[in-house]
């Protein structure tokens, strides 16, 4: 098909040409003593993105699902109790990982398109009064039904009763383009990934570790190897890694965060509220569609996910949009699967990208028969974004 794809799933996300071109370098000897220089330098940039200065940054070659692994096993024993929330098929997957590595989960179900509950975390560290909770997991973004979690918030009510727990966080799909504070809202373990807000292609698992959660791997009894922290640390001390790190994805990781840089990380957080107003103004100003997020506390700055009307199957518009018009959007998945798409509105893109991303699925929709007015997509969010701005934003 002549042009290029349209790809707006939220993550993988669109890599810039520069970023690109930062990786196309040779191989080199990572044990060279021209290596260290790289490995610092991109420890010391993802300070700046986590925004910590007592946390330390750790790469693995992986998805931001090893990360998952990473912090459950290097923090706590087996047999240990999490608390956490399930509102989508991410927390969900983390949830399942906890149970299948041998935790006590005490979960908190909430209905898919909400988020994560302060009062009922609130509720289950109260009466933990013996602190057999351990860790508590929150996703912040959770990307399958497009829903922000107020994290601030998790941290105040563990705060409130002097829970000694770890905090664990899921920022796959905010990190970079979500405000996340790792010092300033005491997270012990923030995972992430290459792929979303970084620009970056599948492949690094991105995370950052407190000094409490160092302290915890001392002591934690849970079998681990690849995914050791201390491994990672030492070695990372003098620029090294345990074994062959992704030389290219380290080279396009350094550009990525130059890029981030150049912009300003604020600006990058009040470009992404302002491209996601826009979107939103097409769901509901213009097509007269609803958000699976069931109230604009909830709205996601990365991904909406869009219910569509009662007898028609999602999954058949995201079909059309792709071999029709060569447009990627977002599957429904789990419990919302044929109800929603999603467009992901993160990572490098701006305002014709995305009228791009709406006017095909917009297009898609008539095709199924979807009773949306021509045009009135791109009308919507062309009129929030002429009237609109990136407001700025002080630096954290």
């Amino acid at each position: 098909m002549a042009g290029q794809n349209f790809l707006f799933v939220p993550g993988p996300t669109n890599v810039p040409a520069r970023i690109q071109r930062a990786m196309m370098v040779p191989m080199e000897d990572h044990r060279s003593p021209k290596f260290p220089q790289l490995t610092l330098e991109v420890i010391q940039g993802l300070k700046k993105v986590f925004k910590t200065e007592k946390g330390t940054p750790i790469l693995f070659p992986s998805s931001g699902t090893g990360c998952w692994e990473a912090a459950l096993t290097n923090c706590l024993n087996v047999g240990d109790k999490v608390l956490a929330s399930r509102f989508g098929q991410f927390s969900h997957l983390w949830i399942d990982m906890c149970q299948r590595l041998g935790f006590e989960v005490e979960l908190i179900d909430v209905e898919w398109g909400e988020g994560a509950p302060p009062d009922r975390y609130l509720a289950a560290l109260e009466a933990d009064k013996q602190h057999k909770i351990k860790a508590v997991l929150v996703c912040q973004n959770e990307t399958a039904t497009g829903v922000t979690s107020d994290v601030p918030a998790i941290r105040k009510a563990m705060d409130s009763v002097n829970h000694p727990a770890l905090l664990f966080v899921d920022a796959v799909s905010a990190l970079g383009s979500i405000d996340f504070r790792m010092d300033e809202w005491k997270v012990d373990v923030c995972v992430s990934g290459s792929q979303k807000g970084l620009m970056l292609p599948a492949g690094l698992g991105v995370t950052c570790v407190s000094e409490k959660a160092l302290a915890a791997r001392q002591t934690a009894t849970h079998p681990r190897c690849y995914f050791d922290y201390l491994d990672m640390v030492k070695n990372n001390a003098t620029g090294y890694f345990p074994y062959t790190p992704s030389i290219p994805m380290l080279y396009g990781l350094k550009e990525a965060l130059i890029t981030i840089e150049e912009e300003g990380l604020e600006n990058i957080l009040a470009r992404h509220t302002y491209l996601a107003g826009g979107v939103r103004a097409a769901v509901m100003e213009g097509w007269g569609l609803k958000l699976c997020a069931k109230a604009p506390q909830w709205y996601s700055d990365t991904v909406s996910a869009i219910l569509v009307p009662e007898g028609f199957d999602a999954a058949k518009v995201i079909a059309r949009a792709y071999t029709r018009y060569n447009l990627s959007l977002g599957a429904g998945l789990s419990k919302v699967a044929g109800k929603v798409f999603r467009i992901g509105h993160l990572g490098d893109l701006n305002e014709l990208m995305l009228m791009g991303a709406i006017a095909g699925a917009e297009m898609a929709m008539l095709d199924m028969g979807i009773p949306v007015e021509a045009g009135s997509g791109v009308a919507a969010a062309s009129a929030f974004w002429r009237n609109n701005q990136v407001q700025a934003r002080a630096a954290a």
